[in-house]
């Protein structure tokens, strides 16, 4: 991994330093499990599963961003920044990349046209996020600070 290259899109304002936190981080975690498994239960249309499996990803990527110390405005950047924070491959974030697109052109224009050979290689990318993710060592949050008196 190559967080320093996190600390660059610090300095030029992509990204936000922000404490990580263990409770954020589990929620998140837990949205993109439930999403991930729903987004494989075939009875559903694929444009549902398409939503599902796309949102566990940004839920995912974000985790690990935010388990690096990060925060960003960008929904796309949580996905760039994936090499950094999982050591994810062209393969994975290529995929991802262009899930993001397909989303835009579903949210933004209406249009959504989903195949089932990428669908398929979305929900492989998930589940490797999810891997990479749950492999992350524990976040331990800092003990509150003693009240000032």
């Amino acid at each position: 991994m190559t967080l320093e290259n996190l600390s660059n899109l610090l300095k030029t304002g992509s990204l936000k330093s922000e404490r990580a936190s263990a409770g954020e981080f589990a929620g998140l975690l837990r949205s993109a499990i439930v999403r991930l498994q729903d987004a494989k239960n075939s009875s559903l249309s694929q444009d549902s599963r398409f939503d599902l499996a796309y949102n566990a990803s940004h839920a995912l990527a974000l985790a690990a961003l935010r388990y690096h110390g990060y925060r960003s405005d960008n929904r796309y950047l949580v996905f760039q920044c994936l090499p950094h924070t999982l050591d994810a491959g062209p393969e994975i974030w290529r995929v991802l990349a262009k899930c993001h697109q397909q989303r835009n052109l579903a949210e933004y224009e209406g249009y959504l046209e989903i195949d089932e050979r990428l669908l398929a290689e979305l929900i492989i990318a998930a589940d490797w996020l999810l891997d990479k993710v749950q492999r992350l060592p524990p976040l331990v949050s800092p003990d509150p600070s003693p009240s000032s008196t």
